[in-house]
């Protein structure tokens, strides 16, 4: 993982908190700077806020109020939930959150899958769902990481996860096309061994990566994916084909399907370093005309082999600017609502006493129209306590976080 100097940090906080003061003015007149600070990565202590804004997920939980509750108090289909349940355990299992069997990482994933079989019957479950649903949880509560796994599902990759996997098949045969301009000697060698796109691409593409990359590389990707749509996931997979496979010397080594397969499987860890990966991505030129156009190709090609598709998917929007025109948010609707007021742990040692409206020890200040909220203590580095906390004990919560708290992730 690259080191970002604290100071920077605090810098891009700053300015993600006023883009998201002012989303949608943001994205309708300096989408490029929004594409930019997402591609330089956004701050862990507002990724979850951010990849909400930007998935639409934001508008979608606003405008479905209590839709979420509704559907996690429903038991579900007793297929779905059986399948449901025996993949909790094989999800990053040793992540903390998802480590003990029934704890609240388990239980959040649980409900958060179940809601979207109910949210989608026709639809229903698959597995490909459960490692990017728990990514999302990671990053914040239940309610929000449905609403951005729907939007997933429902404008990044529609069809993705329907039986039949007509959708991933389609965008194989895309990468593959593509991949004769991106390194014909690595096309040349997977037409040679008949080496299907399906066989290597499909967890990297219906997992967008969770399963494949670095951690840091992944939050990297999915900061890019979800801003900028599909495109990223294409351009992840042709820089490590190009990679592995890019000339004569590599490729002398896999003498046969098996061992093509074999070293896909393990890609090299130079090639997924974070620094590395995002540049290569940023300078590939593939883009949504390119997919779009190779994507009319491959129909008509499915067409003449196989007919029309079973699955009628919706159609897929290009990353976070195509979702908003497509369906244009009010202002209610993007506002950010804080929720969760926290006094201030030196509060008794100033001998401050707040009042029912300042209780979080928090002050406003106006600029240019707009409120911003600061709070009057400074940071704590949790590795460094002042003696002033030292006699404090933190307890950590044995409950999940409903989606009221999602300020306890900033």
């Amino acid at each position: 993982a690259e080191e970002v100097p604290i100071g920077v940090l605090r810098q891009r906080e700053a300015k993600w908190l006023e883009m998201l003061n002012s989303w949608d003015k943001w994205m309708s007149k300096k989408h490029n700077k929004v594409k930019e600070r997402c591609q330089k990565g956004i701050p862990p202590s507002l990724r979850g806020r951010a990849w909400l804004y930007l998935t639409g997920a934001k508008v979608k939980r606003e405008q479905n109020k209590g839709r979420f509750e509704e559907l996690d108090n429903q038991p579900g289909d007793p297929k779905w939930v059986d399948v449901i349940e025996r993949d909790l355990h094989r999800q990053f299992p040793f992540h903390e959150m998802f480590a003990a069997r029934g704890g609240h990482g388990q239980q959040d994933l649980f409900r958060v899958l179940k809601a979207y079989t109910l949210h989608r019957p026709e639809e229903g479950y698959c597995q490909a769902q459960a490692p990017v649903a728990a990514v999302l949880l990671m990053h914040m509560p239940a309610e929000d990481a449905f609403w951005v796994l729907v939007q997933i599902c429902e404008k990044y990759l529609p069809g993705y996860y329907s039986t039949g996997l007509e959708a991933i098949q389609l965008d194989g045969e895309i990468l593959y096309a593509l991949l004769r301009r991106v390194s014909v000697v690595a096309h040349r060698h997977l037409k040679k061994h008949k080496l299907e796109p399906i066989l290597y691409m499909t967890e990297w593409f219906m997992c967008a990566f969770s399963r494949t990359l670095p951690w840091s590389s992944v939050l990297r990707v999915w900061d890019m994916f979800l801003c900028e749509g599909v495109k990223i996931l294409f351009r992840v997979g042709l820089v490590v084909l190009k990679c592995m496979l890019g000339t004569q010397e590599k490729v002398k080594s896999c003498q046969g399907l098996y061992e093509t397969m074999e070293l896909l499987k393990k890609i090299n860890p130079q090639y997924m370093r974070e620094g590395f990966l995002v540049q290569e991505i940023i300078e590939l030129p593939v883009s949504e005309k390119d997919i779009e156009k190779e994507h009319q190709a491959q129909l008509r090609r499915w067409k003449e082999n196989h007919g029309d598709l079973n699955c009628k998917s919706p159609p897929r929007m290009h990353g976070a600017k195509a979702i908003m025109t497509a369906e244009p948010p009010s202002r209610q609707e993007l506002r950010q609502r804080p929720t969760i007021i926290v006094e201030s742990p030196l509060a008794s040692k100033t001998g401050v006493v707040p009042d029912d409206k300042a209780k979080g020890q928090i002050k406003t200040t106006k600029e240019n129209g707009q409120t911003t909220v600061f709070p009057t203590e400074e940071i704590v580095n949790p590795s460094d306590p002042s003696p002033a906390l030292e006699h404090m004990t933190i307890q950590g919560s044995k409950e999940s976080l409903s989606s009221a708290e999602q300020d306890t992730y900033l």
